[in-house]
């Protein structure tokens, strides 16, 4: 639970810092410095330990649609956070998971409880108070994370498509190198080289911090089950909330913090439920497992 809430530290600086960036520098650089550091720290960590096991997949199509959509999701963080505050960000992107549930009811044909279609519901309206008409936040820019939310929301399905099949490392490898190269193909047309150590600072800490977060997860998830992390999902709303007033002194006002508590609370809500779901189809499984087994004496 530790490593989790590092993780989330991580995320939220992660965002902050590419805050930074986004209102000197061009976006596609801070995308390429955050995912060129992933992919080559991974690659310096990871290759040593595992050799040529790393590469081993049975799907490069999807590693390298997995890695576009993360590369993409970023880029729509990166704009967002640009132009509206990271808590507030952090928030709208935190129904991601409540949208998995929506397609997985909707496109997949998974059963989904009167209660968390509730929970769902719950999540939308929270975000609703957010960017609510007349409010600092409602214009244009809302779409983009409303558009991150639609590509992190396909990113998450695919992972939870490839992770019965690949190894978790492996991917986190793949998903480095395609946002690396997909990046590089734009840093011809948008270099500039960074004037000031703040802009230094921010890019280093991009991407120190992405790769970190991912890593520090990916241990959480070793050693912990998945229903005791999940709910903690949340917590990045507090952290994000934090960073954004130490650095630019934002706080929400009560709309905004009310739509937040809400999406918080029926996200954590939901992803509990879920997951006790899971666990329970699970038991079956394997009592219906050990019915059938002859007995031993």
């Amino acid at each position: 639970m530790l490593l989790a809430l590092a993780a989330l530290a991580c995320f939220a600086t992660l965002d902050t810092s590419a805050k930074i960036v986004a209102l000197t520098l061009p976006v596609l650089l801070g995308l390429w410095f955050r995912y060129i550091f992933q992919a080559v720290l991974t690659t310096v960590v990871m290759l040593p330990q595992r050799g040529s096991a790393i590469f081993h997949t049975r799907r490069p199509g999807l590693h390298a649609l997995r890695g576009a959509l993360l590369a993409v999701t970023s880029l729509l963080t990166f704009l967002s956070v640009k132009y509206m505050p990271v808590g507030e960000f952090t928030a709208i992107a935190m129904i991601a998971p409540l949208v998995v549930t929506l397609l997985a009811a909707t496109l997949l044909g998974e059963h989904v409880s009167r209660l968390r279609w509730t929970l769902v519901a719950g999540g939308f309206i929270g975000t609703l108070i957010i960017i609510r008409p007349g409010g600092e936040l409602f214009g244009w820019h809302v779409l983009l994370p409303l558009a991150q939310v639609g590509t992190h929301s396909a990113f998450q399905l695919l992972t939870g498509k490839m992770v019965q099949t690949e190894d978790a490392v492996t991917m986190h490898f793949y998903t480095g190198w395609v946002g690396a190269l997909l990046a590089s193909l734009a840093l011809p047309f948008i270099w500039i080289t960074p004037q000031t150590l703040p802009q230094w600072s921010a890019l280093i800490l991009m991407g120190l911090t992405g790769t970190i977060g991912h890593f520090a997860l990916i241990q959480a998830y070793r050693r912990a089950p998945a229903s005791s992390l999940m709910p903690l999902m949340y917590v990045q709303i507090a952290f994000a909330m934090f960073a954004g007033w130490l650095v630019f002194g934002h706080l929400a006002d009560g709309w905004g913090l009310l739509g937040m508590l809400l999406i918080a609370s029926c996200g954590a809500a939901s992803a509990w439920l879920a997951l006790r779901v899971k666990a329970a189809e699970r038991a079956k499984d394997f009592q219906n497992s050990a019915l059938r087994e002859p007995m031993e004496v």
